[in-house]
């Protein structure tokens, strides 16, 4: 007889375990994620630290450039021309009257010798005019005087038929006496007329012949220049500093010849940044370091308008520059804005920008923490900037870029 069995009790004990085991870890997890996470750990050796000051802050602004001559001649050609010598090169010294180099054009030696037979056929037709002209009032004068002859013998006549000859005369005579005489008046007073009205031509035909004459002289003056002006000269004392030629090239009026310079007077020309430039005056004082030594100067010119993010300056430079300065140095140039009396100022961090905030790692603790603090910026300067709010005389900031410990309030330092 089968006797049937009684189901076996299931064991719990285990899943309570489980479940204990469970909430024990999520416990430890909340916990863990309440503590604050470790502060990182940075190498102090590799930070640029600062400290915090109070006092004058001279705000400068800098730029490269090089040196240029204040004085250059830039020489270039009156006319075309094929270059058929050089006679000087590059770099050498020269004189108002030396000779750089020679062009050659036929044309122009052409137009030269046509104009020169202008000016000889134009003083040919004022001798031809003139001749003609004065023989024209000489027999009009001669007219003048025949018919003044005439009338002076009418007049006598009439004056001795009045003067009691009517025995002598009839009355027809004397009517023909007064006929006679009022006609040649008229005619002595026409032909003095003719005179005057030949000799008014006269002086003003003369004188557009003369005029002509004149304006043919400067056109021939003008092609003679054109010719001297292919023998190319230095126009003044200096240094030839630039011949961009060669033998055989055919140039074409108001092509660059050559540049001559003074060297001994070099300004400096500067690249300053667009946003530095907004507080550049004239007269503000600069120093110039030419890579031998420093030269002072003064703002003498500002550009109008930026060229590719730069302000061009022009600083003049008082007394003497260092030695082996020669134009196209390439330069570095400091101008002093202004002083500030009395601020803040920290040397400048890095990616910091004028009247902006920058967030900055405060050292505290004897130097063994570092909290990051939202820090105000006021005027900057080449190498230092103001600092108008979160920090104090003294403080020691982190300067280097921290961009790698963004979100970061805190880091240790080692």
């Amino acid at each position: 007889m089968d006797i049937p069995r009684k189901p076996t009790p299931k064991r719990r004990a285990p899943l309570f375990a489980a479940a204990a085991f469970a909430l024990a870890i999520a416990l430890v997890t909340l916990t863990l994620g309440r503590l604050r996470a470790a502060a990182p750990e940075v190498e102090r050796s590799g930070l640029w630290i600062a400290t915090v000051q109070r006092g004058e802050m001279v705000r400068l602004v800098k730029g490269p450039g090089s040196l240029v001559p204040e004085e250059v001649r830039w020489i270039t050609a009156e006319t075309a021309g094929r270059v058929e010598r050089i006679h000087v090169k590059p770099g050498a010294t020269v004189e108002k009257d030396t000779l750089i180099l020679e062009l050659t054009n036929p044309d122009v030696v052409l137009e030269e010798l046509a104009s020169e037979r202008d000016v000889a056929s134009a003083q040919l037709e004022l001798f031809q005019a003139k001749s003609r002209l004065e023989t024209q009032a000489l027999a009009e004068r001669a007219a003048v005087a025949d018919l003044a002859s005439q009338l002076a013998d009418v007049r006598r006549r009439a004056e001795a038929y009045r003067a009691g000859a009517g025995e002598v005369y009839s009355t027809l005579d004397a009517r023909q006496l007064a006929d006679r005489e009022a006609d040649l008046a008229a005619r002595l007073d026409l032909a003095q007329r003719r005179v005057a009205v030949i000799d008014g031509s006269k002086r003003d035909e003369i004188g557009a012949q003369r005029t002509q004459i004149t304006k043919r002289r400067d056109i021939a003056a003008f092609r003679k220049r054109q010719v001297d002006a292919m023998r190319v000269r230095a126009g003044g004392d200096g240094l030839l500093q630039d011949l961009p030629l060669e033998l055989g090239q055919w140039v074409v009026p108001g092509t660059v010849l050559a540049r001559v310079i003074r060297p001994e007077r070099l300004k400096a020309v500067l690249r300053i940044p667009e946003l530095q430039a907004k507080d550049l005056q004239i007269g503000q004082a600069a120093s110039i370091d030419t890579h031998n030594g420093l030269a002072k100067g003064r703002v003498a010119r500002i550009a109008p308008a930026a060229h590719q993010g730069t302000v061009t300056v022009e600083v003049t430079i008082d007394g003497e520059l260092p030695q082996g300065s020669r134009p196209d140095l390439s330069v570095e140039g400091t101008i002093e804005i202004e002083r500030l009396k009395d601020v803040l100022s920290v040397e400048r961090p890095a990616g910091a920008q004028p009247e902006g905030a920058v967030s900055l790692f405060k050292v505290i603790d004897g130097d063994e923490v570092a909290l990051r603090e939202r820090v105000e910026l006021g005027r900057a300067s080449v190498g230092t900037i103001e600092v108008r709010g979160g920090l104090r005389q003294g403080d020691r900031v982190i300067l280097s870029d921290m961009s790698r410990w963004d979100g970061i309030d805190r880091i240790k330092l080692r």
